[in-house]
């Protein structure tokens, strides 16, 4: 598996949190386009937004990586902020399956009162 990781620094929690919610529009709807394996974007308390970004297929990484640099620039003409960027391989990446912990109840359902 592939990934790209953009980290900002914003002078501000607040401009930190429009710049999230930029890029969960502007990434969240390009999902298909890049095939993304996975999308992260967090949120730190003093102004720090991280992007990242999974592809299964190094091509896709590749014309994300082409791409990308106008989604960042779109976001430093925005705001005064400082970025880094990398790709790499990701050696290691665990997520839990989502389960559902339901207990499943019997039809109909009488609740007693005392």
């Amino acid at each position: 598996m592939f990934a790209s990781v953009m980290q900002f620094k914003f002078s501000s929690l607040s401009e930190a949190k429009i710049a999230a919610g930029f890029f969960s529009e502007g990434l969240g709807g390009k999902i298909a386009d890049y095939d993304f394996h996975g999308l992260n974007i967090m949120l730190g308390k003093d102004g720090e937004v991280t992007v990242a970004v999974r592809f299964e297929d190094a091509l896709m990484l590749k014309k994300f990586e082409k791409e990308s640099p106008q989604l960042i620039e779109e976001i430093k003409s925005a705001f005064a902020c400082k970025q880094s960027k990398f790709s790499g391989v990701c050696i290691y990446s665990f997520e839990r399956e989502a389960v559902s912990s339901a207990i499943p109840t019997g039809d109909p359902v009488h609740i007693v009162t005392q």
